[in-house]
């Protein structure tokens, strides 16, 4: 038997003045999920993907200053049946006006102990716990 695909991707984990979090539906998907995504092959690090991937889906900046390492995770993939996502997951702080774009169907605040949309399996069973 073989090992699962492998996904890496760089998120984010953006929180407002009230302790809520910020997750994205993508079109098609079910779940909410982290925004962030996979490096192109053009970003220098981490923080330049996280900084590229908010642009083009939430339209807003990376305060590149205030990315701190959260964790690394790995969990069932929520939209690639079959593949194991692995994560390098950051508390940022962003500036702009969050709107969902791109890819993005939908974005919620939620209360990271009490989700009221259906999360996946990443930032149900790594991250929320850790808010």
């Amino acid at each position: 038997m073989s090992a699962a695909p492998v996904i890496r991707i760089v998120a984010a984990v953006i929180r407002d003045g009230a302790g809520r979090t910020l997750p994205v539906r993508k079109h098609g998907a079910a779940v909410f999920q982290q925004p962030g995504g996979k490096r192109d092959p053009g970003d220098a690090d981490d923080l330049a993907t996280l900084a590229r991937e908010l642009r083009e889906e939430l339209g807003c900046e990376l305060v590149r200053d205030s990315a701190t390492l959260l964790r690394r995770c790995s969990a069932p993939a929520a939209n690639e049946h079959g593949h194991v996502v692995e994560a390098e997951v950051y508390t940022v702080a962003v500036t702009g006006e969050i709107r969902a774009q791109a890819e993005l169907a939908e974005l919620r605040w939620i209360t990271p102990a009490a989700p009221d949309v259906p999360v996946a399996a990443l930032s149900r069973e790594h991250i929320l716990p850790l808010l």
